[in-house]
């Protein structure tokens, strides 16, 4: 099944064919109005240069006026065999479509209702038939089995023609679409980036990256570039204050020798409020008594981390180099 994009939004379409597989653009006159587009022919030229094949209307009164068009915007420069001229059903559409594919130009007769209108213009050679599903079913109208119709004509009669899938609202049209097994379809940007989406997808994928992660990325690469760290004669009140400009709720206590003593928490202080009193905040770090730090070696992989804090129920690793801390280890550190 081809994919078109739908859109004469320059940024949408540049983004939309960095995807490498698009078959190409179909345009209408009211995008290009909405995207205050006044120079239709330069704007038709430009996009004919970045796209493998372009979509675009001609217009008439009379078949012979809507050739007429059709010859002139080629004279622009366009290569008739990279684009295609959309013409709206009508007698004097399907009329206009035998003249242009007598000439072997390529046409879309487009806003297509009916299976009556459908196969008029299979039968002028339209390369291309455009239902608008989205229009139809505004309108009330079973849009999937006008669809559907269409193609089982072209497969039952063996004509040469692609039916297009248009007027696109969401994902699950294009589910319809293939579904009902048409030739092309044409999408808007907004429901293409939504076609790999999928929320199991998702999750999976970030699993894989996390375990990746663990498995590669050492200790010393993950961690908080700041290094909470206070000398033991620093007072309660003071380490608050430090903890608070390191933005951690913790801070590593070392000697005056810089090797690690211990780790003072908003959750010690806490605790020693409830057991001494307001008076603690006077007390020097060194007064304290601490339990064996649970570090971890900065070169160690983010697997033995993940493993440590699993094991001790932390938030908090205190990073080491030769026993000297050199930082921290937050348990969202883990987290890309």
């Amino acid at each position: 099944m081809e994919l078109y994009l739908d859109s004469a939004n320059l940024k949408e379409i540049e983004e939309g064919f960095k995807l490498g597989f698009l078959n190409g653009l179909t345009t209408t006159p009211t995008f290009m109005q909405k995207e205050g587009i006044t120079d239709i022919d330069g704007t038709i030229v430009k996009l004919s240069k970045m796209v493998p094949v372009l979509q675009i209307e001609a217009l008439g009164n009379s078949a012979e006026e809507v050739l007429a068009e059709a010859e002139r915007q080629l004279a622009l420069g366009l290569d008739p065999k990279k684009t295609v001229f959309k013409i709206p059903v009508s007698l004097e559409g399907v009329r206009a479509c035998k003249l242009l594919r007598d000439k072997g130009y390529l046409v879309n007769v487009h806003l297509v209702y009916t299976l009556q209108q459908a196969y008029m213009a299979m039968q002028a050679g339209a390369t291309y038939v455009c239902p608008l599903v989205g229009r139809l079913q505004d309108q009330g109208h079973d849009a999937i089995a006008l669809v559907e119709q269409c193609v089982k004509a072209v497969n039952h009669y063996g004509y040469n023609t692609k039916i297009m899938f248009s007027s696109v609202r969401h994902a699950e049209h294009v589910r319809n679409a293939i579904n009902v097994g048409v030739h092309t379809i044409t999408v808007p940007l907004k429901v293409m980036k939504q076609l790999t989406e999928n929320n199991f997808t998702t999750l999976g994928t970030d699993q894989f990256i996390t375990d990746t992660r663990l498995m590669m990325v050492r200790v010393k690469e993950a961690m908080n570039s700041v290094n909470p760290t206070v000398n033991e004669a620093t007072s309660i009140s003071e380490a608050l204050i430090k903890m608070t400009e390191f933005n951690f709720g913790a801070i590593t206590v070392v000697t005056k020798d810089g090797l690690l003593k211990g780790v003072f928490t908003d959750g010690s202080l806490r605790k020693l409020l409830m057991e001494k009193g307001r008076d603690v905040l006077n007390w020097n770090l060194s007064q304290l008594d601490y339990r064996e730090p649970i570090s971890i070696d900065a070169n160690a992989l983010l697997n033995d981390a993940n493993t440590l804090f699993r094991k001790t129920q932390v938030d908090t690793l205190v990073v080491t180099d030769n026993g000297k801390p050199v930082g921290m280890l937050d348990i969202q550190d883990m987290k890309l």
